[in-house]
Protein backbone atom coordinates (compact mmCIF):
# COMPACT_ATOMS: atom_id res chain seq x y z
CA UNK A 1 0.00 0.00 0.00
CA UNK A 2 1.56 3.16 -1.05
CA UNK A 3 1.16 6.26 1.54
CA UNK A 4 -1.35 7.85 0.56
CA UNK A 5 -3.56 5.27 0.25
CA UNK A 6 -2.79 4.21 3.52
CA UNK A 7 -3.02 7.44 5.42
CA UNK A 8 -6.55 7.75 3.59
CA UNK A 9 -7.37 4.20 5.03
CA UNK A 10 -6.16 5.30 8.24
CA UNK A 11 -8.23 8.54 8.32
CA UNK A 12 -11.49 5.75 7.78
CA UNK A 13 -10.52 3.93 10.64
CA UNK A 14 -9.86 6.29 12.94
CA UNK A 15 -13.20 8.16 12.06
CA UNK A 16 -14.64 4.76 13.15
CA UNK A 17 -13.59 4.59 17.04
CA UNK A 18 -13.43 8.83 17.63
CA UNK A 19 -14.96 9.76 20.70
CA UNK A 20 -14.80 6.36 22.03
CA UNK A 21 -12.65 6.82 25.61
CA UNK A 22 -10.59 4.43 26.89
CA UNK A 23 -12.83 2.50 28.84
CA UNK A 24 -14.69 1.38 25.75
CA UNK A 25 -12.06 -0.25 23.74
CA UNK A 26 -10.37 -1.93 26.83
CA UNK A 27 -10.58 -5.14 25.80
CA UNK A 28 -12.59 -8.11 28.17
CA UNK A 29 -10.55 -9.90 30.90
CA UNK A 30 -9.34 -13.48 29.88
CA UNK A 31 -10.64 -16.42 31.32
CA UNK A 32 -9.62 -20.02 31.41
CA UNK A 33 -12.83 -21.62 31.45
CA UNK A 34 -13.06 -24.91 29.59
CA UNK A 35 -16.29 -24.20 28.53
CA UNK A 36 -15.58 -21.19 26.62
CA UNK A 37 -12.46 -22.62 25.29
CA UNK A 38 -14.44 -25.22 23.68
CA UNK A 39 -16.80 -22.64 21.87
CA UNK A 40 -16.39 -22.94 18.01
CA UNK A 41 -14.48 -19.73 16.14
CA UNK A 42 -15.93 -16.28 16.03
CA UNK A 43 -16.31 -14.59 12.75
CA UNK A 44 -13.44 -13.20 10.81
CA UNK A 45 -12.40 -9.68 11.78
CA UNK A 46 -13.09 -6.86 9.40
CA UNK A 47 -10.34 -5.34 7.29
CA UNK A 48 -7.82 -3.18 9.66
CA UNK A 49 -6.22 -0.08 8.17
CA UNK A 50 -3.17 -0.59 9.84
CA UNK A 51 -2.85 -4.33 8.32
CA UNK A 52 0.96 -5.29 8.16
CA UNK A 53 1.97 -1.55 8.81
CA UNK A 54 5.93 -1.40 9.44
CA UNK A 55 7.74 0.47 12.07
CA UNK A 56 8.86 3.05 9.36
CA UNK A 57 5.52 3.59 7.80
CA UNK A 58 4.19 4.50 11.50
CA UNK A 59 7.01 6.92 12.04
CA UNK A 60 6.41 8.61 8.61
CA UNK A 61 2.69 8.93 9.50
CA UNK A 62 3.64 10.79 12.82
CA UNK A 63 6.33 12.44 10.89
CA UNK A 64 3.75 14.19 8.42
CA UNK A 65 1.24 14.18 11.79
CA UNK A 66 -1.65 12.25 10.11
CA UNK A 67 -0.99 9.98 13.05
CA UNK A 68 0.05 10.15 16.76
CA UNK A 69 0.72 7.55 19.25
CA UNK A 70 -2.42 7.94 21.10
CA UNK A 71 -4.26 7.51 17.44
CA UNK A 72 -2.10 4.31 16.68
CA UNK A 73 -2.97 2.76 20.17
CA UNK A 74 -6.28 3.57 20.28
CA UNK A 75 -6.56 1.48 16.82
CA UNK A 76 -3.69 -1.43 17.88
CA UNK A 77 -6.56 -2.00 21.20
CA UNK A 78 -9.19 -1.84 19.04
CA UNK A 79 -7.93 -4.46 17.08
CA UNK A 80 -7.28 -6.55 19.67
CA UNK A 81 -10.87 -6.41 21.19
CA UNK A 82 -12.29 -7.55 17.76
CA UNK A 83 -9.52 -10.02 17.31
CA UNK A 84 -8.66 -11.39 20.63
CA UNK A 85 -11.55 -11.60 22.35
CA UNK A 86 -14.27 -11.37 20.20
CA UNK A 87 -14.39 -12.63 16.40
CA UNK A 88 -11.58 -15.40 16.03
CA UNK A 89 -10.90 -15.52 20.20
CA UNK A 90 -7.33 -15.34 19.21
CA UNK A 91 -6.57 -15.48 22.82
CA UNK A 92 -2.84 -13.72 21.91
CA UNK A 93 -3.01 -11.02 24.75
CA UNK A 94 -3.63 -11.77 28.29
CA UNK A 95 -3.90 -8.39 29.90
CA UNK A 96 -3.57 -4.74 28.01
CA UNK A 97 -1.50 -1.65 29.96
CA UNK A 98 -4.46 0.52 31.37
CA UNK A 99 -2.27 3.17 30.85
CA UNK A 100 -1.40 2.39 27.89
CA UNK A 101 -3.71 5.53 25.81
CA UNK A 102 -1.86 7.92 28.27
CA UNK A 103 1.32 7.13 27.72
CA UNK A 104 0.74 7.70 24.13
CA UNK A 105 -0.52 11.26 24.96
CA UNK A 106 2.52 12.13 27.04
CA UNK A 107 4.54 10.64 23.84
CA UNK A 108 2.59 12.81 21.60
CA UNK A 109 3.52 15.86 23.70
CA UNK A 110 6.94 14.83 23.73
CA UNK A 111 7.16 14.40 20.16
CA UNK A 112 5.82 17.80 19.44
CA UNK A 113 8.07 19.60 21.98
CA UNK A 114 11.78 17.80 21.42
CA UNK A 115 11.43 15.84 18.75
CA UNK A 116 11.58 11.33 18.81
CA UNK A 117 13.72 9.82 20.75
CA UNK A 118 14.39 6.83 17.79
CA UNK A 119 12.32 4.75 15.47
CA UNK A 120 10.30 3.19 18.52
CA UNK A 121 9.26 6.56 19.87
CA UNK A 122 5.27 6.41 20.11
CA UNK A 123 5.10 2.98 18.59
CA UNK A 124 2.99 0.04 20.44
CA UNK A 125 4.68 -3.14 21.27
CA UNK A 126 3.42 -6.48 23.09
CA UNK A 127 6.00 -8.17 25.66
CA UNK A 128 5.78 -11.95 27.11
CA UNK A 129 4.11 -12.23 29.99
CA UNK A 130 6.85 -13.51 31.83
CA UNK A 131 8.39 -10.48 31.86
CA UNK A 132 8.38 -8.11 34.56
CA UNK A 133 6.67 -4.42 34.04
CA UNK A 134 6.49 -2.08 37.81
CA UNK A 135 3.17 -1.22 36.31
CA UNK A 136 -0.73 -1.67 36.92
CA UNK A 137 -0.63 -5.00 34.70
CA UNK A 138 0.76 -8.57 36.18
CA UNK A 139 3.93 -10.63 35.27
CA UNK A 140 2.65 -14.25 35.85
CA UNK A 141 4.04 -16.63 33.37
CA UNK A 142 0.31 -17.71 32.65
CA UNK A 143 0.07 -19.22 36.14
CA UNK A 144 -2.60 -18.32 38.98
CA UNK A 145 -0.06 -19.02 41.05
CA UNK A 146 1.62 -15.28 40.47
CA UNK A 147 -1.64 -13.44 39.80
CA UNK A 148 -2.34 -10.53 42.25
CA UNK A 149 0.71 -8.83 42.63
CA UNK A 150 2.56 -6.91 40.26
CA UNK A 151 6.60 -6.71 39.87
CA UNK A 152 8.07 -4.31 41.96
CA UNK A 153 10.18 -2.82 39.14
CA UNK A 154 10.69 -3.19 34.72
CA UNK A 155 12.42 -5.93 33.77
CA UNK A 156 15.84 -4.64 31.56
CA UNK A 157 13.34 -5.09 28.42
CA UNK A 158 10.36 -3.19 29.44
CA UNK A 159 12.97 -0.65 30.95
CA UNK A 160 14.72 -0.03 27.75
CA UNK A 161 11.70 -0.28 25.83
CA UNK A 162 10.09 2.52 27.76
CA UNK A 163 13.35 4.56 27.19
CA UNK A 164 13.06 4.20 23.43
CA UNK A 165 9.89 5.73 24.01
CA UNK A 166 7.98 2.62 22.92
CA UNK A 167 4.44 1.76 24.32
CA UNK A 168 3.93 -1.50 26.34
CA UNK A 169 0.37 -2.05 24.55
CA UNK A 170 0.17 -5.21 27.00
CA UNK A 171 1.21 -8.79 27.81
CA UNK A 172 0.88 -12.01 25.39
CA UNK A 173 -0.23 -15.12 26.61
CA UNK A 174 2.13 -18.21 26.57
CA UNK A 175 2.49 -21.42 27.59
CA UNK A 176 2.43 -21.66 30.99
CA UNK A 177 5.94 -21.32 33.20
CA UNK A 178 7.29 -20.62 29.50
CA UNK A 179 6.10 -24.65 28.76
CA UNK A 180 8.17 -25.84 31.38
CA UNK A 181 5.41 -27.68 33.55
CA UNK A 182 4.90 -31.09 31.62
CA UNK A 183 6.44 -33.19 29.11
CA UNK A 184 2.29 -33.69 27.80
CA UNK A 185 1.96 -30.15 27.86
CA UNK A 186 -0.47 -28.17 24.65
CA UNK A 187 1.71 -24.97 23.20
CA UNK A 188 -0.16 -21.82 24.09
CA UNK A 189 -2.28 -22.87 27.09
CA UNK A 190 -2.28 -21.11 30.62
CA UNK A 191 -4.32 -21.34 33.55
CA UNK A 192 -4.62 -17.37 33.33
CA UNK A 193 -4.83 -16.44 29.53
CA UNK A 194 -6.75 -20.18 27.97
CA UNK A 195 -5.54 -21.54 24.54
CA UNK A 196 -3.94 -18.96 22.38
CA UNK A 197 -4.69 -20.11 18.58
CA UNK A 198 -3.12 -20.27 15.67
CA UNK A 199 -4.20 -17.11 13.49
CA UNK A 200 -3.81 -19.18 9.73
CA UNK A 201 -6.10 -21.93 10.89
CA UNK A 202 -7.60 -21.56 14.47
CA UNK A 203 -7.61 -25.58 15.08
CA UNK A 204 -4.11 -25.12 14.98
CA UNK A 205 -1.58 -24.80 17.47
CA UNK A 206 0.93 -21.31 17.79
CA UNK A 207 3.82 -22.92 19.42
CA UNK A 208 5.43 -22.53 22.29
CA UNK A 209 5.96 -20.92 24.49
CA UNK A 210 6.11 -17.38 23.26
CA UNK A 211 2.90 -18.11 21.23
CA UNK A 212 0.69 -15.26 22.09
CA UNK A 213 3.63 -12.83 20.83
CA UNK A 214 3.96 -14.70 17.31
CA UNK A 215 0.47 -15.03 16.80
CA UNK A 216 -0.21 -11.60 17.78
CA UNK A 217 1.95 -10.25 16.09
CA UNK A 218 0.96 -12.04 12.83
CA UNK A 219 -2.13 -11.23 13.22
CA UNK A 220 -1.62 -7.25 13.69
CA UNK A 221 -2.70 -6.48 17.25
CA UNK A 222 0.92 -4.24 17.60
CA UNK A 223 3.83 -3.30 15.68
CA UNK A 224 5.87 -5.62 17.07
CA UNK A 225 6.66 -7.91 20.19
CA UNK A 226 9.09 -9.37 22.64
CA UNK A 227 9.52 -13.18 23.24
CA UNK A 228 11.83 -15.18 24.98
CA UNK A 229 13.54 -18.56 24.75
CA UNK A 230 15.22 -21.21 25.89
CA UNK A 231 14.94 -23.63 23.12
CA UNK A 232 12.84 -22.63 20.40
CA UNK A 233 10.38 -20.52 21.91
CA UNK A 234 11.05 -17.51 19.91
CA UNK A 235 12.24 -19.28 16.50
CA UNK A 236 9.15 -22.24 16.97
CA UNK A 237 6.14 -19.75 17.33
CA UNK A 238 7.60 -17.10 14.82
CA UNK A 239 7.82 -19.97 12.05
CA UNK A 240 4.26 -21.23 12.67
CA UNK A 241 2.83 -17.46 12.47
CA UNK A 242 4.59 -16.32 9.80
CA UNK A 243 6.43 -13.58 11.27
CA UNK A 244 10.59 -13.29 11.77
CA UNK A 245 12.09 -13.95 15.08
CA UNK A 246 15.50 -13.34 16.29
CA UNK A 247 16.89 -15.48 19.45
CA UNK A 248 20.42 -13.47 20.16
CA UNK A 249 23.60 -14.92 21.35
CA UNK A 250 23.25 -15.49 24.95
CA UNK A 251 23.89 -12.07 26.91
CA UNK A 252 23.56 -9.67 24.34
CA UNK A 253 20.06 -8.75 25.94
CA UNK A 254 19.65 -9.41 30.33
CA UNK A 255 17.41 -11.56 31.11
CA UNK A 256 17.11 -9.03 34.90
CA UNK A 257 13.26 -9.17 36.11
CA UNK A 258 11.88 -12.38 33.57
CA UNK A 259 10.28 -15.49 35.03
CA UNK A 260 13.16 -17.74 34.00
CA UNK A 261 13.68 -21.37 33.29
CA UNK A 262 17.39 -21.66 33.01
CA UNK A 263 20.03 -18.70 32.85
CA UNK A 264 22.28 -21.47 30.60
CA UNK A 265 20.08 -20.88 27.76
CA UNK A 266 17.55 -18.15 28.52
CA UNK A 267 17.14 -14.71 26.52
CA UNK A 268 14.58 -12.34 25.22
CA UNK A 269 14.62 -11.58 21.78
CA UNK A 270 12.37 -9.54 19.10
CA UNK A 271 9.37 -10.89 17.10
CA UNK A 272 8.07 -8.92 13.99
CA UNK A 273 6.36 -8.83 10.82
CA UNK A 274 9.23 -7.91 8.89
CA UNK A 275 13.85 -8.23 9.88
CA UNK A 276 13.84 -4.85 9.72
CA UNK A 277 11.31 -4.44 12.35
CA UNK A 278 12.77 -7.42 14.44
CA UNK A 279 16.42 -5.41 13.86
CA UNK A 280 14.89 -2.55 15.07
CA UNK A 281 13.82 -3.68 18.47
CA UNK A 282 16.70 -5.24 18.92
CA UNK A 283 19.15 -2.37 18.95
CA UNK A 284 16.89 -1.09 21.60
CA UNK A 285 17.43 -3.75 23.97
CA UNK A 286 20.93 -4.71 24.17
CA UNK A 287 23.42 -3.14 26.64
CA UNK A 288 25.30 -4.45 30.03
CA UNK A 289 23.44 -4.45 32.58
CA UNK A 290 24.56 -4.76 35.46
CA UNK A 291 21.84 -6.96 37.36
CA UNK A 292 22.78 -9.71 34.96
CA UNK A 293 26.53 -10.77 34.78
CA UNK A 294 26.25 -12.54 31.47
CA UNK A 295 25.37 -9.16 29.38
CA UNK A 296 29.35 -8.43 30.26
CA UNK A 297 30.64 -10.26 27.73
CA UNK A 298 28.31 -8.78 25.35
CA UNK A 299 30.42 -5.03 25.84
CA UNK A 300 31.88 -4.13 22.43
CA UNK A 301 29.74 -6.64 20.25
CA UNK A 302 26.27 -5.01 20.40
CA UNK A 303 25.43 -2.60 18.34
CA UNK A 304 22.34 0.23 19.00
CA UNK A 305 21.22 0.03 15.58
CA UNK A 306 21.11 -3.47 13.68
CA UNK A 307 19.22 -2.23 10.61
CA UNK A 308 22.84 -0.67 9.37
CA UNK A 309 23.50 -4.52 8.75
CA UNK A 310 19.99 -5.04 6.43
CA UNK A 311 21.58 -6.04 2.96
CA UNK A 312 19.26 -6.47 0.40
CA UNK A 313 22.26 -8.17 -1.71
CA UNK A 314 23.67 -10.10 1.54
CA UNK A 315 23.61 -13.41 0.14
CA UNK A 316 25.76 -12.57 -2.75
CA UNK A 317 29.03 -14.50 -1.82
CA UNK A 318 27.97 -15.72 1.47
CA UNK A 319 28.59 -19.06 2.77
CA UNK A 320 25.63 -21.29 3.98
CA UNK A 321 25.70 -24.77 5.09
CA UNK A 322 22.22 -26.41 4.68
CA UNK A 323 22.25 -28.84 7.76
CA UNK A 324 20.41 -31.66 6.40
CA UNK A 325 20.36 -33.68 9.74
CA UNK A 326 17.30 -31.28 10.62
CA UNK A 327 14.96 -32.05 7.42
CA UNK A 328 13.90 -34.88 8.81
CA UNK A 329 9.94 -33.09 9.16
CA UNK A 330 8.54 -34.20 5.84
CA UNK A 331 8.20 -33.92 2.15
CA UNK A 332 6.65 -30.95 1.89
CA UNK A 333 8.90 -28.88 4.18
CA UNK A 334 12.09 -30.36 2.65
CA UNK A 335 9.90 -28.89 -0.69
CA UNK A 336 10.04 -25.87 0.58
CA UNK A 337 13.92 -25.80 1.89
CA UNK A 338 14.89 -27.17 -1.29
CA UNK A 339 12.78 -24.03 -3.10
CA UNK A 340 14.56 -21.55 -0.99
CA UNK A 341 18.20 -23.50 -1.22
CA UNK A 342 17.59 -22.83 -4.83
CA UNK A 343 16.75 -18.86 -4.64
CA UNK A 344 19.64 -18.53 -2.33
CA UNK A 345 21.86 -19.80 -5.41
CA UNK A 346 20.55 -17.22 -7.76
CA UNK A 347 21.31 -14.92 -5.15
CA UNK A 348 24.77 -15.56 -5.63
CA UNK A 349 25.27 -17.64 -1.99
CA UNK A 350 27.90 -20.60 -2.00
CA UNK A 351 25.54 -23.27 -0.96
CA UNK A 352 27.67 -26.20 1.20
CA UNK A 353 25.26 -28.84 1.08
CA UNK A 354 25.15 -31.11 3.46
CA UNK A 355 27.27 -29.89 6.55
CA UNK A 356 27.00 -32.67 9.50
CA UNK A 357 27.44 -32.49 13.25
CA UNK A 358 29.14 -35.17 14.61
CA UNK A 359 27.15 -34.32 17.98
CA UNK A 360 24.09 -34.53 16.11
CA UNK A 361 21.12 -35.70 18.97
CA UNK A 362 23.96 -36.50 21.82
CA UNK A 363 22.89 -33.89 24.18
CA UNK A 364 18.61 -34.37 24.78
CA UNK A 365 19.47 -36.26 28.21
CA UNK A 366 21.71 -33.92 29.44
CA UNK A 367 19.57 -30.91 28.30
CA UNK A 368 16.97 -31.69 30.10
CA UNK A 369 19.41 -32.50 33.15
CA UNK A 370 20.53 -28.66 33.00
CA UNK A 371 17.28 -27.60 32.89
CA UNK A 372 15.52 -29.36 35.64
CA UNK A 373 18.54 -28.28 38.38
CA UNK A 374 18.50 -24.27 36.75
CA UNK A 375 15.13 -24.05 36.73
CA UNK A 376 14.85 -24.79 40.36
CA UNK A 377 17.71 -23.24 41.29
CA UNK A 378 16.58 -19.88 38.80
CA UNK A 379 12.52 -19.99 39.64
CA UNK A 380 13.45 -20.19 43.85
CA UNK A 381 15.76 -16.88 43.13
CA UNK A 382 13.46 -14.86 41.14
CA UNK A 383 10.62 -15.59 43.45
CA UNK A 384 12.61 -14.63 46.40
CA UNK A 385 12.75 -11.13 44.74
CA UNK A 386 8.86 -10.86 43.69
CA UNK A 387 6.21 -9.93 46.79
CA UNK A 388 4.17 -12.97 45.49
CA UNK A 389 2.16 -15.86 47.40
CA UNK A 390 4.11 -18.44 46.24
CA UNK A 391 7.73 -18.00 47.54
CA UNK A 392 9.06 -20.84 45.96
CA UNK A 393 9.03 -23.72 43.27
CA UNK A 394 8.09 -25.92 46.23
CA UNK A 395 4.92 -23.68 46.70
CA UNK A 396 3.86 -23.31 43.04
CA UNK A 397 3.38 -26.91 43.05
CA UNK A 398 1.48 -26.96 45.85
CA UNK A 399 -0.77 -24.19 44.62
CA UNK A 400 -1.15 -26.23 41.32
CA UNK A 401 -2.16 -29.35 43.43
CA UNK A 402 -4.95 -27.19 45.15
CA UNK A 403 -6.09 -25.57 42.42
CA UNK A 404 -6.02 -28.35 40.11
CA UNK A 405 -9.43 -27.74 38.13
CA UNK A 406 -8.04 -24.17 37.01
CA UNK A 407 -4.47 -25.62 36.51
CA UNK A 408 -4.04 -28.89 35.33
CA UNK A 409 -7.38 -29.87 33.40
CA UNK A 410 -5.19 -31.83 30.55
CA UNK A 411 -2.29 -31.84 31.57
CA UNK A 412 0.06 -32.35 34.87
CA UNK A 413 3.67 -31.16 36.41
CA UNK A 414 5.70 -33.62 35.97
CA UNK A 415 9.12 -31.25 34.91
CA UNK A 416 8.31 -29.60 38.49
CA UNK A 417 8.11 -32.07 40.46
CA UNK A 418 11.32 -33.50 38.80
CA UNK A 419 13.34 -30.24 39.13
CA UNK A 420 11.70 -30.41 42.63
CA UNK A 421 14.18 -33.51 43.28
CA UNK A 422 17.11 -31.66 42.06
CA UNK A 423 20.24 -30.67 44.37
CA UNK A 424 21.92 -27.02 44.37
CA UNK A 425 23.70 -26.06 41.39
CA UNK A 426 27.36 -27.39 42.98
CA UNK A 427 26.62 -30.94 42.39
CA UNK A 428 29.09 -32.79 39.84
CA UNK A 429 25.66 -33.80 38.20
CA UNK A 430 24.50 -30.59 36.98
CA UNK A 431 28.04 -29.21 36.12
CA UNK A 432 28.98 -32.74 34.14
CA UNK A 433 25.67 -31.95 31.94
CA UNK A 434 26.58 -28.20 31.26
CA UNK A 435 29.70 -29.30 30.48
CA UNK A 436 28.95 -31.93 27.60
CA UNK A 437 26.09 -29.70 26.80
CA UNK A 438 28.89 -26.76 25.60
CA UNK A 439 31.08 -29.01 24.19
CA UNK A 440 28.54 -30.98 21.96
CA UNK A 441 27.15 -27.40 20.54
CA UNK A 442 29.88 -25.33 20.29
CA UNK A 443 33.23 -26.52 20.20
CA UNK A 444 31.94 -29.90 18.87
CA UNK A 445 29.25 -28.67 17.16
CA UNK A 446 28.32 -24.76 15.19
CA UNK A 447 31.69 -23.77 15.58
CA UNK A 448 33.23 -26.60 14.37
CA UNK A 449 31.03 -26.77 11.74
CA UNK A 450 31.74 -23.12 10.66
CA UNK A 451 35.40 -23.36 10.77
CA UNK A 452 35.62 -26.33 8.95
CA UNK A 453 33.49 -25.07 5.79
CA UNK A 454 34.35 -21.34 6.46
CA UNK A 455 30.77 -21.12 6.65
CA UNK A 456 29.11 -17.76 6.97
CA UNK A 457 25.94 -19.15 8.23
CA UNK A 458 24.19 -22.87 8.89
CA UNK A 459 20.80 -23.06 7.39
CA UNK A 460 17.63 -25.63 8.28
CA UNK A 461 13.86 -25.97 8.63
CA UNK A 462 12.81 -24.25 11.58
CA UNK A 463 10.42 -26.39 12.41
CA UNK A 464 7.42 -28.24 10.43
CA UNK A 465 3.49 -26.80 10.08
CA UNK A 466 1.38 -26.16 12.67
CA UNK A 467 -0.32 -29.34 14.71
CA UNK A 468 -3.96 -29.40 15.38
CA UNK A 469 -4.11 -28.53 19.52
CA UNK A 470 -4.79 -31.19 21.66
CA UNK A 471 -5.12 -31.12 25.14
CA UNK A 472 -5.56 -34.94 24.90
CA UNK A 473 -2.35 -36.09 23.70
CA UNK A 474 -0.64 -32.92 24.06
CA UNK A 475 2.25 -31.38 21.83
CA UNK A 476 3.04 -33.28 18.61
CA UNK A 477 6.64 -34.17 18.78
CA UNK A 478 8.45 -32.18 16.05
CA UNK A 479 11.84 -31.68 14.78
CA UNK A 480 13.94 -28.19 13.57
CA UNK A 481 16.95 -26.76 13.99
CA UNK A 482 16.11 -25.01 16.99
CA UNK A 483 18.02 -27.02 19.67
CA UNK A 484 21.85 -26.51 18.56
CA UNK A 485 21.90 -22.75 18.79
CA UNK A 486 19.72 -22.90 21.39
CA UNK A 487 21.92 -24.91 24.04
CA UNK A 488 25.06 -23.28 22.93
CA UNK A 489 23.76 -19.86 23.40
CA UNK A 490 24.06 -18.50 19.75
CA UNK A 491 22.23 -16.46 17.77
CA UNK A 492 19.64 -17.63 15.54
CA UNK A 493 16.70 -15.84 13.04
CA UNK A 494 13.83 -17.46 11.35
CA UNK A 495 12.23 -15.49 8.41
CA UNK A 496 8.96 -16.24 6.35
CA UNK A 497 10.38 -19.37 4.12
CA UNK A 498 6.93 -20.62 2.20
CA UNK A 499 3.53 -22.48 2.68
CA UNK A 500 2.31 -25.48 2.52
CA UNK A 501 -1.83 -26.12 2.81
CA UNK A 502 -2.19 -22.34 3.93
CA UNK A 503 0.11 -23.14 6.52
CA UNK A 504 3.77 -21.17 7.04
CA UNK A 505 6.83 -22.54 7.51
CA UNK A 506 10.00 -20.72 8.76
CA UNK A 507 13.61 -21.42 7.18
CA UNK A 508 16.74 -20.53 10.09
CA UNK A 509 19.38 -19.04 9.90
CA UNK A 510 22.08 -19.00 12.73
CA UNK A 511 25.73 -19.95 13.32
CA UNK A 512 28.25 -18.10 15.82
CA UNK A 513 28.31 -16.58 18.82
CA UNK A 514 27.52 -12.38 18.05
CA UNK A 515 27.05 -13.00 15.18
CA UNK A 516 23.91 -11.25 14.80
CA UNK A 517 25.18 -8.40 11.97
CA UNK A 518 25.93 -11.43 9.41
CA UNK A 519 22.38 -13.11 10.31
CA UNK A 520 20.62 -10.05 9.69
CA UNK A 521 21.99 -9.70 6.29
CA UNK A 522 21.40 -12.59 5.20
CA UNK A 523 18.33 -12.83 6.72
CA UNK A 524 17.26 -9.48 5.07
CA UNK A 525 18.62 -10.68 1.78
CA UNK A 526 16.41 -14.18 1.98
CA UNK A 527 13.22 -12.11 3.24
CA UNK A 528 13.21 -9.54 0.02
CA UNK A 529 14.15 -12.37 -2.37
CA UNK A 530 11.70 -14.61 -1.13
CA UNK A 531 8.94 -11.88 0.17
CA UNK A 532 6.75 -15.00 1.77
CA UNK A 533 5.73 -13.44 4.56
CA UNK A 534 1.62 -12.81 3.89
CA UNK A 535 -1.17 -11.91 6.72
CA UNK A 536 -3.32 -14.33 8.08
CA UNK A 537 -7.14 -14.98 7.53
CA UNK A 538 -8.09 -16.49 10.11
CA UNK A 539 -9.54 -19.82 8.83
CA UNK A 540 -11.41 -22.04 11.06
CA UNK A 541 -9.36 -24.87 9.78
CA UNK A 542 -6.91 -25.42 6.83
CA UNK A 543 -7.83 -25.21 3.54
CA UNK A 544 -6.45 -28.58 2.05
CA UNK A 545 -7.18 -26.86 -1.29
CA UNK A 546 -5.02 -23.94 -1.44
CA UNK A 547 -2.12 -23.09 -2.57
CA UNK A 548 0.90 -25.05 -1.23
CA UNK A 549 3.54 -22.74 -2.39
CA UNK A 550 4.53 -19.23 -1.37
Amino acid sequence: MDRRKFLGSVGLALAAIDGMDAQQIQPRPQTANPAELRQAPGVRPSGFALDEITISALQSGMKARSLTSERITEMYLQRIDEVDRRGPGLRAVIEVNPDALAIARKLDAEYKTKGPRGPLHGIPVLIKDNIDTGDKMQTTAGSLALVGTPARQDAWVAERLRAAGAVILGKTNLSEWANFRSSHSTSGWSGRGGQTKNPYALDRNPCGSSSGTGAGISANLAAAGIGTETDGSIVCPSSMCGIAGIKPTLGLISRAGIVPIAHSQDTAGPMARTVRDAALLLGALVGTDPRDSATSASAGKSFPDYTRFLDANGLQGARIGIARQYFNIGPAVEDVMDECIDLMKRAGAEIIDPVEFPSFGKWGDTELEVLLYEFKADLNSYLAARDAAVKSLADCIEFNRSHHAEEMPYFQQELMEQAQEKGPLTQKAYKDALSKNHKLTRKGGIDSVMNKFKLDAIMGPTAGPAWVSDWVNGDRADSGCASPPAVAGYPHITVPAGFKFGLPLGISFFGAAWSEPKLIGIAYAFEQARKARRKPEFLSTVNFYAESGI
